[in-house]
């Protein structure tokens, strides 16, 4: 098992898979903090790496396109402090983060995990019931219907709508927009039958968010919502699951990858204890 504790938060990896738990320390993001443990599972993981800097290093997970619903709602949106797969790392931790990553690495390269897309989520998504208030609203979500609350900022036009319950079978979309510069964000939900034909300013089926520090949490709410709808790949992904098969053994490298993949066989049916497994598998790297 390979394991850092940092104030940012703490990874453990156990060759399954890699859990990150948010710190407590104050800066950590409150979209962290609610989202509280994830438990990522190898396979829907892509590769893993980790950078230096001169006061702090940073750990990055990177997950296969699909697998995550909450990534997908936020399409790369989601700033450092904000994304869960980052890890803000001490100096004097370097060398375990560096071993945490090759322990990844050396595992994806084991187990012959895919970075292709997959076709159907491999992580559940926020805990339900969730909410957020930012921006001029409230939006929740308890799995069958979104729930949308006006304040005492929204437009008068908008408001006069009053408060919006929307059944999940008739959400066909959701989008998560964080502010940019002088441009507003928005939580929109798309409905059935009801095209999009005023800004979010004036949408009753969105919520205008305006920069502030709890903007980033309705997209917990639009990644639960975006997790009970059918899933973005049109065709079925059978790498969703089994791993992607290795090359053929060519040359030395080849057959060292092959060896690797007999080598885990063996170790999942019995036939090679822990510590045979282990030792097997680091000579084997040792000449990778």
């Amino acid at each position: 098992m390979a394991e850092i504790i940092q104030k940012d938060g703490t990874w453990v990896f156990d060759g399954d898979v890699l859990r990150l738990t948010p710190g407590r320390d104050r800066n950590v993001s409150p979209l962290r903090r609610e989202l509280g443990e994830l438990v990522v599972p190898l396979r829907a993981s892509a590769g893993v790496s980790f950078e230096q800097g001169r006061r702090s290093g940073r750990l990055r997970l990177r997950l296969r396109d699909g697998a995550d619903p909450l990534l997908h709602a936020t399409g790369g949106r989601l700033t450092e402090a904000n994304d869960p797969y980052q890890l803000a790392v001490e100096p004097d931790r370097y060398g375990v983060a560096e071993y945490l990553a090759d322990e990844i690495r050396n595992a994806l390269l084991l187990d012959g995990v895919s970075s292709d897309p997959v076709g159907s989520w491999l992580l559940p998504g926020p805990s339900l019931p969730v909410s957020a208030s930012a921006g001029d609203g409230t939006a929740g979500f308890d799995g069958e219907r979104v729930r949308l609350e006006w304040n005492w900022k929204t437009e008068d036009a908008k408001a006069a709508t009053g408060p919006r319950t929307i059944p999940l079978a008739e959400v066909t979309g959701v989008e998560w927009q964080p502010a940019a510069g002088l441009e507003n964000g928005y939580l929109r939900f798309r409905v059935r039958g009801a095209p999009v034909t005023a800004p979010p300013k004036y949408d009753p089926n969105a919520v205008e968010l305006w920069g502030f520090k709890k903007d980033p949490l309705m997209a917990l709410v639009a990644a639960a919502v975006r997790a009970r709808l059918p899933h973005p790949s049109a065709a079925a992904e059978g790498d969703a699951v089994l791993p992607k098969q290795l090359p053929p053994a060519g040359d030395g490298h080849d057959a060292l990858l092959r060896r690797l993949r007999e080598l885990g066989e063996l170790h999942r049916e019995g036939v090679l204890t822990d510590d045979e497994f282990t030792l097997a598998k680091q000579a084997v790297l040792k000449r990778l």
